[in-house]
């Protein structure tokens, strides 16, 4: 296997900052992909025993929230065939970290309905893999403020409850609290009698 690239303090592809490594090959081939060189299985650079040890070592910073698997596409065959022993070492030394996985593959239709049965690396990725964002890119549903996606027919899946379910169960954002400051932003968190209040 190739990869196209390793992209260290990412924030774009799944929650807080995360080591995402853009994998080489893809036959879906969808119009406006934002990384079609990838789409050759031959792009970039060999994807080695010292390729993994990079990566594990930039995870051992104390900042990182996840791992991401991109492509290209990290669930074609061949890829899956590299990727599977990675995914299980990943997990192994950082068992609490968040791994989540792109892939233009539908979860329930492709991966879970076709893969699954056929192919003992998918059943071993989906073991390491906590979330996947699935469903091929369609440029007519591009929206720029969406979640974690790129079109609008995407869906952001929680594999472990989906595949006990056996249905797709989509990840919720965690809820946070918005806090809005109307008077002198300088006075929060101020004791009264030093405010003048």
């Amino acid at each position: 296997m190739n990869y196209a690239d390793i992209k260290k303090w990412d924030v774009a592809n799944g929650p807080g900052i995360r080591v995402s490594l853009f994998v080489s090959g893809c036959t879906h081939r969808c119009k406006g992909c934002f990384n079609e060189e990838a789409w050759d299985f031959e792009y970039g650079k060999p994807f080695t025993k010292e390729t993994e040890d990079i990566i594990l070592k930039e995870l051992e910073k104390s900042y990182y929230k996840g791992f991401t698997l991109l492509g290209g596409e990290p669930f074609e065959y061949s890829n899956q065939k590299v990727l599977a022993p990675f995914l299980k070492r990943v997990r192994e030394k950082f068992p609490d970290i968040s791994i989540w996985c792109y892939s233009g593959y539908l979860f329930d239709k492709e991966i879970t309905g076709k893969m699954l049965p056929k192919w003992a690396e998918t059943a071993e990725m989906l073991k390491y893999i906590d979330v996947i964002v699935d469903g091929r890119f369609v440029e007519e549903q591009k929206k720029v403020n969406l979640l974690f996606r790129g079109s609008e027919n995407q869906r952001i899946i929680e594999v472990r409850k989906s595949l006990e379910a056996g249905r797709p169960i989509l990840w919720e954002p965690p809820e946070y609290i918005h806090v809005v400051v109307d008077e002198n932003p300088h006075e929060v968190g101020v004791a009264p009698e030093i405010c003048g209040k």
